[in-house]
């Protein structure tokens, strides 16, 4: 159970091989044209309607000149022609905007809403006008203006949005602001935007007869509608991992570049969002070609299976579990941060449930530590008084007067309940298991440090003086919140126990150290693992109802509630050597 050095062989780009349906994706523009060229041909009718609706994101001036125009429509129509001018738009959203550079409010708009009437039922007129041939229209919306004969959904995945927020190609829809803050952009579209498209491109993507996949610039591939529900379908019938993404921070450190064959050129890494199905991808392989899409496509369309009956009845379709790893190995402090408590999250917000969490170490220097509560007898106003003077540039703020310093080594586990005051030191690798509002960090005080673009990182005192629990002292949190590991159970070559979280927090998780197979059971709730020792292990069907899947040291996979029973052992170069897993699922 050491740390020792590992052989890299963690899967930065994991596949699902879908079964049956070999040729039925395509990849590059002009073998996508052809086929959907073939495809309207053989509806026979003088005028078909192609319809191309499309998250917000995908290039539509890519679109237009690769895919529209060599199929040579009689007429061609962008639906944003009849969306609502900026000024109105912004009306519309503004409350769920507010001034904060970070936070907003949760949307509940509808796509409809964006769009003028008047022009809408004006680009219906053209189109009907139109007696022969082929007729497109396309763009975020489309589907509004005409139901069509032919549905294609052309996607993006969140991560990709990020990255064009970053390079200066991409602004938020409906407004001219490529050029403002990436955060507030950020902001606007996690808010607001991708609330609006998703409730959106559900019914569409239960229907299209195709899906686009446009995230690589260039390099377009396209699956049929039946074999991307097949995908899916297929997906929550086994052990699966989305693909994780790494991301630079201030605080960032070394350990992921050598455990996972990174960029060395890189300053650091600081992030690994590995199980963040909301902006993670999930590829999906069909013969040569290999799709990807959003993972959240996976939670909109078939949470169910994925999540089991009674987590989908409390959650909707959400995946309300987050695994992520927080590098600060050859870094710094993460920031001194709260979470908001339920009534807060949910009051000011619009969300349902908040960030509860835990720092599980995977590994750690001598010197790592975890700053988690408050030392017994803080006087709460001396405290916010010393944060508010740092925050003004008049000091440093006085940690270790007011907070208390935890030792941290290789597979503690600290709980995290929202109100706690905490963050991880340098010199220590976390796995960081959470629920899913994850952007919902109030930081107290960040060391003095800019963020990587040179501007001050946001901080929230005024919220997090209202969330503080202040009774989450010295004595409490070495009671309640450190390594409170409990044996569950055991058999030849394994046991389990259970390491958290806090009753206050709706995630249970459970760590298997093992040199034999052990058997585990969703028992109708989605599972989520991490090996957090040993070099790789095999997750098997025990009657065979899935193909083996080969999991590697740190990386986390999914296991759907409808998968039932599985079998985990260790293989390959972990044979003969005792293993760990984390565990997490959804209590009650």
């Amino acid at each position: 159970m050491s740390g020792q050095q590992r052989k890299i062989n963690y899967d930065k780009y994991p596949e699902v091989v879908v079964q049956g349906f070999d040729r039925s994706a395509w990849q590059e523009w002009p073998n996508i044209v052809q086929a959907l060229a073939v495809h309207i041909a053989a509806q026979g009718l003088a005028k078909t309607v192609l319809v191309v609706d499309c998250y917000h994101g995908v290039d539509l001036a890519e679109l237009v000149s690769q895919l529209i125009e060599p199929l040579q429509p009689v007429l061609a129509v962008n639906a944003e022609q009849a969306k609502f001018d900026e000024p109105h738009i912004h009306t519309m959203i503004e409350r769920n905007l507010t001034d904060d550079r970070v936070f907003g409010v949760l949307s509940c708009h509808t796509m409809p809403e964006f769009f003028d009437a008047e022009r809408v039922q004006h680009l219906r007129t053209a189109i009907t006008a139109i007696k022969s041939g082929l007729v497109v229209v396309y763009g975020p919306g489309a589907a509004l203006i005409a139901d069509g004969d032919v549905l294609v959904y052309a996607d993006l995945a969140r991560w990709e949005i990020q990255q064009r927020f970053r390079r200066g190609q991409l602004g938020n829809w409906g407004a001219a602001n490529m050029n403002e803050d990436v955060l507030r952009r950020y902001k606007r579209a996690f808010f607001v935007e991708w609330r609006v498209f998703d409730r959106h491109k559900i019914p569409l993507l239960q229907r299209a007869a195709f899906v686009l996949d446009t995230n690589q610039p260039g390099v377009p591939k396209m699956v049929a509608g039946e074999a991307f529900h097949a995908g899916l379908q297929q997906v929550t019938q086994q052990p699966f991992r989305v693909v994780p993404f790494f991301d630079p921070g201030v605080w960032g450190g070394q350990w992921m570049k050598q455990q996972f064959d990174l960029n060395p050129a890189a300053t650091n890494y600081a992030w690994c969002f590995d199980c963040v199905p909301e902006e993670n991808s999930l590829l999906m392989r069909f013969g040569d070609v290999r799709v990807e899409i959003p993972s959240q496509d996976l939670v909109l369309l078939y949470p169910r299976l994925l999540l089991g009956e009674k987590v989908h009845a409390r959650f909707g379709a959400e995946f309300p579990i987050r695994f992520d790893l927080l590098d600060t190995m050859g870094g710094q402090n993460l920031s001194f941060q709260v979470h908001p408590v339920t009534e807060y999250i949910q009051q000011h917000f619009g969300m349902h449930y908040t960030q509860d969490e835990s720092y599980y170490i995977l590994a750690a220097e001598p010197e790592a530590k975890v700053y988690l509560g408050v030392k017994t007898s803080t006087d709460p106003q001396a405290m916010m008084a010393d944060l508010a003077a740092a925050q003004r540039g008049e000091k440093s703020f006085d940690d270790r007067r007011f907070v208390n310093q935890l030792p941290a080594r290789q597979h503690d586990h600290f709980l995290i309940p929202a109100g706690t005051v905490h963050c991880s030191g340098f010199g220590a690798m976390v796995l960081e298991i959470s629920a899913t509002p994850y952007i919902f960090t109030f930081k107290l005080w960040d060391w003095g440090r800019l963020g990587l673009d040179g501007l001050p990182r946001p901080v929230h005192l005024e919220h997090g003086e209202q969330v503080i629990d202040w009774q989450c002292d010295t004595a409490w949190v070495q009671e309640h919140l450190v390594n409170r590991i409990e044996p569950i159970a055991e058999g030849q070559g394994w046991q389990e126990e259970r390491t958290g979280l806090h009753e206050r927090e709706f995630i249970e998780t459970r760590r298997h150290w093992f040199s034999e197979p052990v058997l585990h059971h969703t028992e109708g709730r989605v599972n989520v693992l991490n090996l957090v020792e040993g070099a790789e292990a095999i997750v098997e069907s025990p009657e065979g109802h899935f193909a083996p899947f080969i999991v590697h040291y740190a990386e986390t996979f999914i296991v759907p509630a409808a998968v039932g029973p599985y079998r985990i052992s260790p293989y390959g170069l972990s044979r003969g050597t005792t293993l760990g897993t984390i565990k997490a699922w959804v209590r009650g």
